[in-house]
């Protein structure tokens, strides 16, 4: 205590002055010590009462140590601050460090009690990944579960999600394409547009679906006829609103503005998944109802009239 008078002060009491509250420190005369060397005559009082140099209770030694100690989780640590450059994405960052690094340090053996973590930015990069990929398998399984219940099958919704991955072929794209003009990494902003995708995608393959459906239950079409029939009906529709939504979101692309380089790959993904699911989902959706509607529809109608005989 006496060593800390002399050195930071020795917060004694804390008294209130004028309403506020202040600490009261005692502060030894540092006057006569020009040098670090000049601890080891600092005065001590004993309990005797005798006045002793401190180099007589103790020995005293010259060392160099950090100005402070930080402590994570009651752990003494040491933080390295790395920046990457602007052209550098932070998970190509990370994946240096883990490899060149990280992966040498510790193969080269570090010392006991020593690990090495990534915090800070690269811990957050890994959450926010984690919670995307949780949003993505959320929404496609909602967009499942809700198709089940309105087409009361769980056939039908397992075709109508073959037209994600078309849509994420499709994202992928225009995003390639964006880049060949203008440098948009896959942030978290542009992820965001393939889980929007699955909700807007999906409707092609809804109408589709539905119209056929609709013929083969309603009007006592053979499957090949209604299939046939709800393509050239639906054709129209699905070009619509795809091309209305496609040139829509067209100039939030090509036409930079300000703010416009947040949401330019958000906008390169959806405009990118429209188009190519907008044509494949007609080349693909069609021959695959050819491959299961007859069977599905068959068994329903034979479960249909076995109900009806039972009720009989």
């Amino acid at each position: 205590m006496t060593v800390d008078a002399f050195n930071d002060g020795l917060r004694v009491a804390e008294i209130t002055v004028d309403g506020k509250r202040i600490d009261l420190t005692l502060l030894g005369n540092t006057d006569g010590i020009s040098q670090t060397q000049g601890i080891d005559y600092l005065p001590v009082v004993t309990r005797s009462g005798k006045i002793l140099p401190a180099t007589s209770l103790a020995d005293i030694q010259l060392t160099s140590g950090p100005t402070e100690i930080q402590h994570v989780e009651r752990e003494r640590t040491v933080t390295l601050q790395i920046g990457p450059p602007e052209h550098v994405p932070l998970e190509v960052a990370l994946d240096l460090l883990r490899t060149e690094v990280v992966a040498k340090l510790q193969a080269g053996g570090l010392p006991p009690g020593v690990n090495l973590s990534l915090k800070g930015t690269a811990e957050k990069l890994k959450v926010t990944w984690d919670a995307m990929v949780l949003d993505l398998a959320v929404a496609i399984v909602i967009v499942y579960l809700v198709m089940a219940v309105l087409f009361e099958s769980f056939v039908y919704p397992l075709i109508i999600l073959l037209s994600v991955p078309l849509a994420t072929a499709g994202g992928v794209g225009g995003l390639a394409l964006l880049n060949l003009t203008t440098f948009q990494p896959l942030d978290m902003l542009t992820l965001l547009g393939f889980v929007i995708l699955i909700g807007i995608v999906v409707n092609n393959a809804i109408l589709l679906v539905h119209q056929t459906l609709f013929l083969i239950r309603d009007h006592a079409l053979s499957a090949e006829a209604a299939i046939l029939e709800a393509t050239r009906n639906r054709i129209r529709p699905i070009f619509m609103s795809t091309l209305t939504s496609v040139f829509g979101m067209m100039p939030l692309v090509l036409f930079p503005g300000a703010g416009s380089e947040l949401y330019r790959g958000l906008g390169s993904v959806v405009l990118g998944g429209l188009a190519l699911s907008a044509v494949l989902t007609l080349l693909i959706i069609p021959p695959l109802l050819s491959l299961v509607t007859g069977l599905v529809e068959g068994r329903r109608k034979t479960g249909a009239r076995a109900v009806a005989e039972a009720a009989e």
